[in-house]
């Protein structure tokens, strides 16, 4: 049985997405941190405040998210590998080393989860 506040926090991913699409990125922050208001579990919410925050230059608070996802789906590589994606950005953004050393362990991990799928 559903929860009757999931059909609001699909409500609200989708209005982030659309306003993420729009360029929008504040609206769709403050959309995506409503949804986890109801929901602090919904791992989909997590993976685009990481993609939107990282596109404000907001590195910690993105990493904080998607460390969120791997927390959330601790079996899904692709958590890992976007992980390792956010880690990358934030040397992008940054140039701090420590970056890559966790980008690469976090695809390590994703790698591991392949292998036993």
């Amino acid at each position: 049985m559903s929860n009757p506040g999931d059909n609001e926090v699909v409500k609200l991913y989708d209005e982030a997405d659309r306003l993420k699409a729009q360029g929008q990125l504040e609206a769709a922050v403050d959309k995506l941190r409503d949804a986890l208001a109801i929901d602090e579990n919904y791992a989909l919410a997590h993976s685009a405040l990481a993609v939107v925050l990282q596109r404000l230059q907001r590195h910690d608070e993105a990493i904080a998210h998607a460390r969120k996802v791997g927390e959330l789906e601790p079996r899904d590589p692709f958590s890992f590998t976007a992980l390792s994606v956010t880690y990358q950005r934030a040397y992008a953004g940054t140039g701090q080393m420590e970056f890559i050393r966790l980008a690469e362990e976090a695809m390590e991990r994703s790698r591991q989860l392949q292998q036993t799928r």
